[in-house]
């Protein structure tokens, strides 16, 4: 039997959580001995989508702003119609010459609406191709809440007439699709759960922090490593502390903290070794985005969690309070953070025992693969 091919569409626009959870999953299938092509569209991560992975570029496109309302170019100018027609005739050929056996899209239909110029021609170029690619949707456990329920409505409509399945990167028994998207019982014969997709078991890092603090991509945060710098300074526990950036913060901005930072604080814009920091770590200190909590889970440190909420965003909290009500975490919230509510909690939490073991699934990205192993294997008999 041939290899089944793979053609996988992510397009991340304000931080980098997207691109890592699609790139585990990628990574995954590649070592199932599927041939795996990953089209990006946002900025160039270094280290993505990953080894044994093909990839596709499309031009670049971020979010305008925090509340995802436009896109813009790598300059921060908004893109032209002309710029947008280049990239869906460059992503529509690279499925052509691809000609998959699988087509999955990350986020699209429940999220990512702002890159149906590309995404519908897509679609329609699926149906069209013979014979015709599976098509998955791929998504997180929690959606983000809609403020328009015609969005959902849109969506169910999507992927009745177009996908075949969609797979849901969480654990039932923690949340379930229907708690963020009311419409997800119209869908159910085609959901399957594969569980939370987090990276392997890290080894004890070579260089141990007793505190690591993490703001993701850093496109945000700032306002969290801010107080977390503060906490650090005043800190007479004589912890070391380590403050991980992301790689979108902006120049400025990380000379600024770097000019702050005292003997206690090492600042990085990135650490390939992140899971190995918190598996060393007394204490994690970061927003709730999917990849970083299941990072945290998988290494069992202690965990404070300062769920973005920027422009609406609902997806982060419910994850925190989620976490918090299982004693895996402390939440603190974004608007209106200072050093003395981060401290507090600092105290609070290393003054606890490290968090109860949990059974929550995080073997999602082999789980996914085993899934698709056996979709594929059903239609081949067929």
């Amino acid at each position: 039997m041939t290899r089944p091919s793979v053609f996988f569409y992510v397009q991340h626009l304000l931080g980098i959580g997207h691109l890592a959870r699609a790139s585990r999953i990628a990574s995954a299938l590649a070592e199932e001995d599927f041939d795996v092509m990953v089209v990006t569209g946002g900025s160039e991560v270094p280290g993505f989508p990953g080894p044994g992975v093909k990839s596709v570029a499309l031009p670049a496109v971020l979010a305008s702003s925090a509340g995802f309302s436009g896109l813009a170019g790598q300059d921060g100018n908004p893109v032209s119609d002309e710029f947008l027609a280049r990239r869906r005739d460059l992503l529509l050929q690279a499925f052509h010459a691809a000609r998959p056996d699988i087509v999955i899209t990350e986020a699209f239909p429940f999220g990512r609406r702002q890159m149906r110029f590309e995404l519908l021609p897509l679609l329609d170029a699926i149906e069209a191709m013979s014979p015709r690619p599976m098509l998955v949707a791929s998504i997180r456990d929690i959606l983000q809440e809609r403020t328009k329920p015609d969005r959902d409505e849109e969506t169910i409509e999507l992927v009745k007439a177009h996908f075949d399945h969609v797979l849901v990167h969480g654990d039932p028994s923690f949340i379930t699709l229907p708690e963020t998207f009311p419409l997800a019982g119209e869908i159910v014969d085609k959901i399957i759960y594969t569980g939370l997709v987090a990276g392997p078991t890290p080894a004890a890092g070579d260089e141990p922090f007793d505190i690591v603090v993490s703001a993701g991509g850093g496109a945000v945060g700032r306002d969290l490593l801010d107080a977390a710098l503060e906490t650090a300074r005043r800190s007479a526990r004589q912890e070391s502390w380590c403050l991980i950036t992301g790689p979108n913060l902006p120049a400025g901005d990380f000379a600024a903290l770097s000019e702050r930072a005292t003997d206690n604080v090492r600042l990085f814009r990135f650490r390939k070794d992140f899971p190995s920091l918190l598996k060393s770590a007394k204490l994690s200190i970061s927003q709730a985005g999917y990849n970083t909590v299941c990072d945290v889970l998988m290494a069992g440190c202690r965990s404070i969690l300062v769920p973005f909420t920027a422009g609406g965003e609902t997806e982060q909290s419910v994850r925190a309070s989620r976490l918090e009500a299982l004693d895996l975490a402390i939440c603190l919230p974004e608007a209106g953070l200072k050093a003395d509510m981060v401290e507090a909690a600092v105290e609070r939490a290393l003054s606890k025992p490290k968090p109860p073991a949990h059974r929550l699934d995080l073997s999602g990205a082999r789980r996914t693969a085993d899934v698709l192993r056996m979709l594929t294997s059903s239609d081949q008999r067929d």
